[in-house]
């Protein structure tokens, strides 16, 4: 009878053994899961960065484009 209880609590300690095993390594997996999810938010930010430097650089050419073509035709008013 003995030995039976004492096989019975190594089989319940070994099994509480790998339930908390089990529970840590589903939170590894939340873990991985969330730190995908910042590095994929942070590809997109800066992304999008990129897009917005490029589109701003873009403006301020045709901005300088329009001051350059204004300021010529203002002295060809001037010159007539």
């Amino acid at each position: 009878m003995k030995k039976s209880l004492f096989v019975a609590a190594i089989a319940a300690i070994s099994l509480v053994a790998c339930k908390k095993t089990e529970a840590n390594t589903t939170e590894g997996a939340t873990d991985s899961l969330e730190n995908k999810a910042d590095s994929l938010q942070n590809n997109m930010d800066s992304t999008a960065s990129v897009q917005k430097d490029s589109i701003d650089a873009k403006v301020d050419a045709k901005k300088d484009s329009v001051e350059v073509k204004t300021d010529s035709a203002k002295t060809a008013v001037k010159n007539k």
